[in-house]
């Protein structure tokens, strides 16, 4: 897919019609992996695309959108609000500043990867009763999001605790290598479970099969359904 066909606002018939059939395909996949696709939800991560990508999902039947910028959401959400027509349901998948809870929870009906405590009182305050997942972290390395697995059922306590409704978990599965991956997804879908928890959010455009297998619930899919994302503009 070109770069120019989802970069902006309007979505030429052609991108969306390939979106469409990207989303078939990832069906198709999921049916090999072995189960339904009707189960498992797909979130469409139109990060770095423009309103064009957004109203290609839609166009495909995806009614769940989800962006890692806090800015990049609110501009989008805020655009397609004001042109009017079928709005998605926002999915937050990045890290939460506490500066910019207010201004997100106008729009997002899901919070995904919450890992502290303070992030849940903040929106508790601002986002009272807002869904979320707690994310987990099972890779170690200094900087990535998320809480160790044995913290997490402190964790989703906690939030709980505030009247928050946590739907689930999250994780991003260590990189390069599939055992590893394939592991982690499988150790996430279990302590849902354990917790009684129903949504486990898992997989993306290089693994989701593998989290498709471990049981996940939800997949986060960008590049797969969009193609390449374009360039930063400088």
């Amino acid at each position: 897919m070109s770069e120019p066909d989802l970069a902006g606002d309007q979505c030429p018939p052609a991108a969306a019609a390939r979106v469409g059939a990207n989303l078939a395909a990832v069906r198709e996949r999921i049916a090999a992996a072995g189960r339904d696709p009707a189960g498992i939800g797909i979130v469409a991560v139109t990060k770095g695309f423009g309103l064009a990508a957004v109203r290609a999902a839609l166009a495909a039947g995806l009614e769940d959108v989800g962006e890692n910028y806090a800015d990049e959401l609110c501009a989008k959400a805020e655009r397609l609000r004001a042109l009017g027509g079928v709005q998605p349901r926002w999915h937050f998948l990045g890290a939460i500043q506490r500066n910019k809870v207010a201004r997100l929870a106008a729009h997002v009906t899901c919070f995904e990867g919450v890992d502290r405590l303070v992030e849940g009182e903040r929106l508790a305050r601002l986002a009272p009763g807002a869904a979320l997942l707690v994310e987990v972290d099972l890779t170690g390395s200094p900087g990535r999001g998320g809480v160790p697995a044995a913290e997490v059922p402190r964790l989703v306590a906690a939030l709980a605790g505030l009247g928050l409704r946590v739907e689930g978990l999250m994780t991003v599965a260590p990189p390069g290598d599939a055992r590893r991956a394939a592991a982690a997804f499988s150790t996430v879908a279990a302590l849902a479970a354990d917790l009684g928890l129903k949504e486990v959010s898992m997989g993306m455009s290089d693994d989701y099969e593998l989290a498709v297998r471990a049981g996940a619930t939800r997949l986060r899919l960008g590049r797969v359904l969009f193609g390449e994302r374009p360039r930063p503009q400088r």
